[in-house]
């Protein structure tokens, strides 16, 4: 899950500092900083439902071979599965909170004069 979240932050964190001037000219045309927030985290939020929905598929097809192993749960714990993905997706968020917080900080003259 650490690298996870790692890889999600330094994903972010490259977006965004690749995004520095598209987020200024936001800014100068009137976004506030909850619409440059919503769109950092939503965007993080989209690559963690592909993810999720990936890892889900992948784990449902392994379960078959690895029954043997799982003691006290069926193959396809449906509990399981989603606690799984709720945590994921909440650490995704808290990983991409500190790019989109960064975001909302840029100053949209700096951002113009960028490049």
């Amino acid at each position: 899950m650490l690298l996870a979240a790692i890889g999600i932050y330094g994903v972010m964190t490259y977006s965004v500092a690749r995004r520095t001037r598209e987020i200024g000219i936001r800014m100068a045309l009137g976004a506030t900083p909850a619409d440059v927030m919503g769109l950092v985290v939503g965007q993080s939020l989209t690559l963690t439902a592909v993810g999720i929905a990936l890892g889900l598929l992948g784990a449902a097809a392994v379960t078959r071979y690895l029954r043997g192993l799982l003691f006290g749960l069926t193959p396809l714990d449906p509990t399981t599965f989603i606690g799984v993905a709720l945590t994921f997706a909440f650490v995704a968020t808290l990983a991409a909170s500190a790019p989109a917080s960064r975001a909302v900080r840029v100053d949209p003259l700096v951002a113009l004069r960028y490049e």
